[in-house]
């Protein structure tokens, strides 16, 4: 029977100050039954409660049957019992009755609970911790309640209103009965609860025997589950009492200690302590000499400086510089605009002229092949043809001003063709006066309305040395030598304007802006920040660098004429003195010259290309003199030997080899040397010969080894060499040494002495030693 039953057994345990109780609660979930049992150390009190119908029906039931104040009292009364658990020894054995009547009747009706609260004060004092109930007051009061159940469902405080009571409780009843075949339509119907009291009570007689035997069996197993608990509470309390002691393992052994090694680890460790020591006393010199020289900064920055004037510099500076920012941006639209047009009038001429010459040249050099052919005229006569003629009329007419001029001026070692044909009309002249004097008074106007702090780079320059005397510190933090540059660049442009590379007339170093910045790069400080490398040292290079080359570089490519030789000295000698003197060496001033040299080489070659035009005609045209063939021919020689003239004159500008390249290469030994070689031996060929020669620096010739020649003069020491013999042939012996001593000057020395020894002249050996 006990076996087929599934229980849950559970121990509470209550601890007081003088007690312990032990709640044990064992469950059958088939038959509904609960015991509890009281241990209170002296003696135990037992109870069983067996319901008579399920409890999990039951309780459902007693949920529904509570009103909401009988809830809320029940609720608040076990809230009191679990709130207040130890105030005495009487209420011990209250909350111990009322734990024992509660817990009985868990799985009965609402008469249980109306019964332990209707127990009167009298018979909870009886139950003292002292006179604990016996078996026999157990099963009285059992039986009392058995009864209590058949006439009410709890036992009323007041007797009087019983009837009353038991009538409510029997309403309820049968509500709840009511609801709960409502909501368990699928379940058997409900027997009301006087019929399911009846059916216990004769249930009874036949379950006393089965009753028993589970009663042993329950108390030998409450027994067991007293006394596990009690040991597993003493080893707790045992556990807690006894702290665990460390342990000495005595197999391990310790190693052998000496004097010596305590005196060795105590000096160690007194060594470590003293470099510690010494260490941090180093790092509190330091910071002491810090602290030292901190306070001495700051008396000499409180003596020597006032902040508020310092803001007030500074704040003054920034305004300045501001306003003058804003000032050149304002004008360097208006700027921009007159130099575009300053520059495109000199552009214009240039071309003019030009233009102009190489159209006369090719007139001329048609009207000289029709002469050469047997005609007097161009074959296409008309109105062009008469055009052509006074082309050359007036071509004619400009060289013979140009001879008169020479004539006056005594000038012997001249040739026609040398002269730069550059002449301009007087109305041309007279226009171009007109609009360079418009271009002029505009530029004048440009900085009218301007105040002269922000105009004159004078004052300008002595706003920010002011600022260099004062703080010289945050000026070079500020940069201020490599923002001047571009800051002066659009009053530098301004001044700029009328001048003119080309013409010797305006020197650069007599500008006002040149003076000026040339004075504040080189002023002496007598502060004591001045610097051995100081950066205003580099201005005026850089504002060279930045504004003067690029112009030149433009004048270079659009105006400057090669074939005049005016200009190209005048050019030759200011880029000579810019990059000896102004221009900085260091690779940011490279650029620039590397941009201008290029330009140069670049407008050399057009040149030669363009203007250079050697005819070669018949022997016996070219011997008569007077002849315009003849007359042509030589001055289209001339003019090429000037040109080789002003390109040898860049040399030491422009690398060596291309100006080698250039003159030799290009234009002697594929011009002039053909009009060399077709030209007789004799006093013509041979001032031909010298001023090719008289052309060629003398520095090429200095490094070079005794007979070795320039690759590029080879076929010109030929020619003179052929020219030699032929005028030794002809008994000219002062011609021949004239062209020794030209051989002599371009180091041709091993073919002087294979001549000299070839025709036995020993006594031109002197000539060789100089």
């Amino acid at each position: 029977m006990l076996s087929a039953h599934v229980r849950i057994i559970c121990f509470i345990y209550i601890y007081t100050n003088t007690h312990t109780y032990i709640y044990v609660y064992i469950c059958f979930v088939d038959m509904s039954e609960s015991f509890c049992f009281i241990s209170t150390g002296d003696e135990d009190l037992f109870k069983i409660k067996k319901p008579s119908f399920n409890e999990v029906t039951f309780r459902v039931q007693k949920k529904k049957s509570l009103l909401p104040a009988q809830r809320e009292a029940e609720e608040s009364k076990t809230e009191i019992c679990d709130l207040e658990p130890g105030t005495g020894n009487s209420e011990d054995t209250e909350e111990e009755k009322k734990e024992e009547e509660s817990y009985s009747s868990q799985s009965e009706d609402n008469s249980a609970d109306s019964e332990n609260e209707s127990t009167p004060p009298g018979r909870r004092k009886d139950l003292s911790p002292v006179n604990i109930p016996s078996a026999a007051c157990i099963e009285s009061a059992r039986r009392k309640r058995h009864l209590a159940r058949t006439q009410a469902d709890y036992l009323p405080l007041d007797v009087s209103n019983g009837h009353q009571v038991s009538r409510r409780r029997e309403s309820s009843d049968e509500s709840e009965d009511g609801s709960d075949m409502k909501n368990l339509s699928f379940a058997p119907k409900m027997r009301t609860f006087r019929e399911r009291m009846a059916e216990h009570m004769v249930s009874v007689s036949d379950e006393s025997s089965e009753d028993e035997a589970q009663m042993k069996w329950e108390e030998q197993q409450i027994k067991k589950a007293v006394k596990l608990s009690q040991e597993i509470y003493s080893d707790a309390s045992l556990c807690k009492s006894q702290p665990a002691k460390p342990k000495f393992d005595t197999s391990v052994s310790l190693p052998p200690v000496s004097l010596e090694i305590v005196k060795k680890r105590l000096t160690e460790r007194i060594t470590s302590l003293q470099d510690v020591h010494c260490a941090h006393q180093r790092e509190y010199e330091k910071y002491m000499q810090d602290i030292e020289s901190s306070k001495m900064t700051v008396e000499e920055l409180e003596k020597n400086s006032d902040a508020a004037l310092n803001y007030k510099f500074y704040r003054g500076m920034k305004t300045y510089v501001e306003n003058l920012i804003n000032c050149l941006n304002e004008k360097l639209k208006y700027i921009n605009e007159l130099e575009l047009a300053a520059h495109a009038l000199l552009q214009q001429q240039a071309m003019a002229v030009l233009k102009r010459r190489q159209d006369e040249l090719k007139i001329e050099s048609a009207y000289i092949q029709h002469l050469t052919t047997g005609k007097d005229k161009p074959t296409n006569g008309g109105l062009e043809g008469d055009e052509k003629m006074e082309i050359l009329k007036t071509c004619e007419q400009r060289r013979t001003c140009r001879r008169q001029v020479r004539e006056q001026s005594q000038k012997a070692d001249h040739h026609e063709g040398m002269s730069s044909d550059d002449e301009l009309t007087p109305t041309e002249v007279t226009e171009f006066q007109e609009s360079k004097d418009n271009i002029l008074e505009d530029s004048r106007k440009i900085f009218e309305d301007v105040h002269a702090d922000f105009c004159d780079i004078r004052k300008i320059l002595l706003k920010f040395q002011e600022w260099k005397e004062k703080f010289p510190d945050s000026y070079c933090d500020a940069y201020v030598s490599f923002c001047l540059p571009k800051l002066l660049n659009p009053l530098i442009r301004v001044q700029l304007i009328n001048w003119n590379p080309l013409e010797s007339s305006t020197d650069l170093a007599e500008m006002p802006w040149f003076r000026a910045v040339e004075e504040f790069s080189n002023a002496e400080n007598s502060t004591e920040s001045k610097r051995d490398d100081d950066p205003d040292q580099e201005v005026l290079p850089r504002v060279i660098e930045k504004t003067v080359l690029p112009k030149i570089a433009a004048f270079v490519q659009n105006v400057w004429d090669p074939l005049s030789t005016s200009q190209t000295e005048n050019l030759v000698q200011l880029c000579r003195n810019i990059f000896e003197k102004q221009v900085p060496s260091k690779s940011e001033g490279r650029k620039a010259k590397e941009d201008l040299i290029k330009e140069v080489v670049l407008r050399m070659k057009k040149s030669i290309e363009e203007d250079v035009f050697i005819p070669l005609y018949p022997k016996s045209t070219v011997e008569d003199k007077s002849s315009p063939g003849s007359k042509f021919q030589e001055r289209r020689f001339w003019s090429a030997v000037k040109l080789l003239s002003n390109i040898l004159l860049w040399n030491g500008i422009v690398q060596e080899d291309m100006v080698r390249d250039l003159g030799l290469s290009k234009l002697l030994n594929r011009y002039l040397l053909l009009n060399l070689l077709n030209t007789p031996s004799g006093p013509d060929n041979i001032e031909k010969c010298t001023k090719v020669v008289a052309c060629l620096p003398e520095r090429w010739f200095e490094d070079l080894g005794n007979g070795s020649i320039l690759p590029e003069l080879v076929n010109f020491c030929q020619h003179l060499l052929q020219c030699a013999r032929v005028l030794h042939k002809n008994n000219q012996s002062d011609e021949t040494k004239e062209v020794i001593l030209l051989l002599v000057k371009v180091k041709a020395l091993h073919i002087v002495e294979d001549f000299i020894e070839e025709y036995k002249l020993e006594h031109l050996k002197s000539i060789i030693g100089k």
